[in-house]
């Protein structure tokens, strides 16, 4: 190993998680009869909060983290607070869109769709958005694939089968709409695409658990099939969306 590819710092989470598409806002506001106040619940560092402002008078991004809030994206019209995704600091009934990215899965369901019920303006539109496993190029994605489902595979906490899933199997309590089919698509150096796995919450596990070799294995293998390090290639993940629409008054 010529480093230690996962030793990142508090920001790495802004730095190496992927953005979302544009055309995934875009078509979030375009489902919404009103487009006064969009609020992007464990919002993190505002990969998709910041992509909602031009079509949002206001967009809020709330996260229960303050180290998460602290890195997060600046943008005209976007203002960001800590708050828990159960008890939100918003008014009854002005919401018009209500997201979530690839964060649903931590929170109390039942708590946080109360919440959505009591700030959700009339036929507001609530989007649970999560992206699947990495596809890489050939000659890559197969030691990947090794590396995500059978050696990081057990440090995943039990939550994570719900975004391998798509949330398929997630409780979801709104008139359901259909999902437009998105990925996202990035040209990533070696250095960018470990820095995002650094990001995992199995890979910080099994860091504390002293299994660093199976960390520091694959990082050397595939290292060994990228070639030049400085090389981008491209990564793909496939977007899963559950949407609906609260119920008008």
């Amino acid at each position: 190993m010529k480093a230690n590819w996962f030793d990142a710092g508090g920001e790495g989470y802004a730095r190496f998680r992927p953005d979302y598409p544009p055309e995934l806002a875009a078509h979030l506001a375009g489902l919404c009869a009103r487009r006064g106040l969009a609020v992007d619940v464990g919002c993190g560092t505002g990969q998709l909060t910041t992509l909602l402002a031009p079509h949002f008078d206001e967009v809020v991004g709330l996260d229960p983290s303050a180290d998460q809030v602290a890195n997060a994206r600046a943008a005209g019209r976007v203002r960001y607070l800590v708050s828990p995704a159960e008890s939100l600091p918003l008014p009854d009934g002005g919401v018009d869109l209500v997201t979530v990215a690839q964060a649903a899965h931590w929170f109390d369901l039942p708590a946080f769709y109360a919440e959505v019920r009591r700030v959700a303006a009339p036929g507001a539109v609530v989007a649970l958005v999560s992206y699947g496993v990495a596809r890489l190029e050939p000659g890559l994605d197969a030691r990947f694939q090794q590396f995500y489902w059978k050696e990081i595979g057990p440090y995943w906490p039990p939550e994570r089968a719900l975004v391998d899933s798509g949330y398929a199997g997630m409780a979801f309590p709104f008139d359901e709409l259909a999902p437009p089919r998105m990925e996202i698509r990035r040209e990533w150096s070696l250095q960018q695409f470990l820095g995002y796995i650094a990001t995992w919450s199995a890979v910080r596990r099994a860091g504390a658990e002293g299994q660093e070799q199976v960390l520091h294995r694959f990082a050397g293998d595939l290292e060994a099939l990228w070639g030049d390090a400085g090389r981008v290639r491209t990564v793909a993940w496939p977007l899963n969306m559950r949407l609906g629409r609260a119920a008008e008054s």
